[in-house]
């Protein structure tokens, strides 16, 4: 069970910024493959965003599981909502629905 003051401060995270990327490793330096192909898609699409790096503190790893009720990481949330990890991105990216959705939500894309 993760304590609360690490899901106090994953909370936080995700809702003072827009677009927040729970990863394994760096955006420069991915350290699996999944975490690799989102901060890929969110380059492509020119996003800004923050990512944690839960490989530094087993609490935010297991934390952010429990946040979202989603086992697997990475995951990305998008103005505080939690929109998924790395298939339902891939898939979202493919079809045009992630471009939409950060349209939607004004997170400014590259064109």
């Amino acid at each position: 069970m993760t304590d609360q003051a690490t899901l106090d401060a994953i909370d936080k995270a995700v809702k003072s910024n827009d677009v927040v990327l729970f990863m394994k490793g760096t955006p420069t330096f991915p350290q699996c493959g999944f975490s690799s192909v989102v901060v890929q898609i969110l380059d492509y699409l020119g996003v800004d965003y923050v990512s944690t790096n839960v490989l530094e503190d087993q609490n935010v790893r297991e934390g952010v599981k429990q946040y979202a009720s989603w086992p697997t990481i990475p995951q990305l949330y998008v103005k505080g909502e939690f929109v998924g990890g790395c298939d339902i991105l891939k898939e979202m990216f493919e079809n045009g629905e992630l471009r939409d959705l950060m349209a939607e939500k004004g997170i400014e894309l590259a064109e």
